[in-house]
């Protein structure tokens, strides 16, 4: 025992700074290896019924005076679209976030294991984007792109010196769906062809154009869409029929090549892991084949990076650079602007020359407070050293949730990189039954615990869990044991 203390104060000696929260989850740490020694040497069986305890973590929330959960549940059934799902049976009501926690209107902390739909890059109301946001609302709120403004002009070259080839012009626009349906257009306008391949399963938007390339039913509605969009299969390790072979599921799009289109086709869209889809991150050597494909066919290739950019992966700063391959056109949003309304087409010059046709402008596409968001976004990444922080985290909480597999049979898959992780739950693991009643159970169970988390999957039976890129080993430890905890409940 002794020597225990001493490696936890030689721990604490050798951190440069020891925040509150450090000093106390390593405390928190010894004290369960000691409490687990003499449980060892009594002979007495640990309580299990304990539920595990968040993180420490050095903040107040301010005083809520707000109305209360069931005064705004009331107020957005009487005007607000009632398309607008919420979550769990008793929905909470946020009202306030620091970094990777959100506090409800009774200043209870939860454990944001979501960041608003992978949004939060660098957690919530990160100090340095907030100081970013509000010198910019103090000088000029708003001009267009037909006026100059330095701060869209400044975080253009700041985000294409990230992009890897000629990847080198941005198109700002405001959200995942619009900068989808500005890449379809570019597309066509550069090839002169109209059939586009997007990837079952796959989610790119809910805008008319975009539903089209969606691929999941659960997001369409019965209009026409997605002219000339086509939906090959889906290179899904889990599911797939053929494993983790990349250029066996690529056969797919040479063939529909063949007999759905004229042998010629604009473009070919997918994200390297599928978010909505459930985390599910493709077969390897699927991009490398699939680009060599469509290219031949006169196609342009489009990275989604929506959710998988800015180092969520940990490996990489993209999710396309997983799997060695270099789009010709980017598409970019949530996690750029820290949850400001802000999203960007990133392609080569000569693509993006086929928008000077006509005279193009955008009304909101690079408003001057959301670029000076985006701006400190990337500077933080930097300075934080997030890329390394979600490999690192990541890679620990990816064993942990492997660890649970082994324990807990309702676990059939776990899968993902870095912080995009996703833990897919089945009734039954050879037939691969999906377990959608029980996901949505254990997940009113995480809440009551104190971990928000998200969920997905064709058959919404996949726990998504994709943080703020700020979530700590202790959270990655908590999650898990919250999660263990209410599986055992189940």
């Amino acid at each position: 025992m002794a020597g225990m203390a001493g490696v936890l104060a030689k721990s604490v000696k050798n951190r440069s700074l020891c925040s509150p929260s450090f000093c106390f989850s390593r405390l928190r740490s010894f004290s369960s290896v000691v409490n687990q020694s003499a449980v060892a040497e009594s002979g007495k069986v640990a309580d299990l019924d304990v539920p595990p305890q968040i993180p420490y973590f050095d903040h107040t929330p301010h005083p809520y005076a707000g109305p209360s959960a069931d005064e705004i549940l009331e107020k957005r059934k009487r005007f607000l679209n009632p398309a607008m799902f919420l979550y769990y049976k008793k929905p909470v009501n946020i009202v306030e976030g620091k970094m990777q926690y959100l506090y409800d209107e009774t200043g209870r902390r939860y454990l944001d294991a979501f960041a608003g739909i992978v949004t939060v890059s660098v957690g919530h109301c990160h100090p340095e984007v907030v100081g970013a946001v509000v010198r910019q609302t103090q000088l000029l709120q708003h001009t267009t792109t037909i006026y100059l403004h330095h701060a869209v002009a400044d975080y253009a070259e700041a985000l294409v010196q990230r992009m890897p080839g000629d990847l080198k012009v941005v198109y700002f626009v405001n959200s995942g769906s619009e900068a989808n349906d500005m890449a379809m257009l570019m597309a066509r306008l550069y090839t002169g062809n109209f059939d586009i391949i997007a990837l079952r399963n796959a989610y790119h938007g809910m805008s008319p154009a975009t539903m089209g390339l969606t691929a999941h039913s659960t997001w369409k509605y019965n209009v026409a869409q997605g002219f000339g969009v086509h939906h090959v299969l889906n290179p899904d390790p889990y599911r797939g029929p053929y494993g983790t072979d990349g250029k066996l599921y690529a056969n797919d799009i040479s063939n529909l090549i063949e007999s759905a289109t004229p042998g010629q086709v604009a473009g070919f869209f997918a994200e390297t892991i599928q978010g909505v889809g459930g985390a599910v991150e493709l077969a390897p050597g699927y991009l490398a084949a699939a680009y060599d494909i469509v290219r031949k066919a006169g196609g342009v290739c489009v990275a989604d990076e929506v959710q998988t950019g800015f180092g969520r992966t940990g490996s990489h700063f993209w999710g396309f650079e997983t799997q060695g391959v270099v789009p010709d056109i980017v598409t970019l949003a949530k996690g750029i602007g820290n949850g400001l309304p802000l999203a960007a087409v990133v392609t080569t010059p000569e693509i993006a020359s086929v928008m000077a046709q006509r005279l193009h402008f955008n009304t909101f596409g690079g408003n001057p407070v959301c670029s000076v968001a985006g701006h400190a976004v990337l500077n933080i990444l930097d300075k934080e050293k997030r890329q390394d922080h979600c490999a690192v985290v990541g890679d620990h909480l990816l064993r942990r949730l492997k660890t649970l597999q082994d324990k807990h049979t309702i676990i059939g898959n776990v899968r993902g990189r870095g912080l995009m992780l996703g833990v897919e739950l089945v009734t039954d693991r050879q037939t691969k039954t999906p377990a959608k009643e029980e996901t949505a159970i254990l997940m009113d169970k995480m809440k009551d615990l104190g971990v928000l988390v998200g969920k997905g999957g064709r058959y919404g039976n996949v726990f998504r869990i994709k943080p703020p890129m700020c979530f700590s080993i202790d959270d990655a430890d908590f999650l898990v044991d919250a999660l263990d905890y209410a599986m055992s409940r189940l």
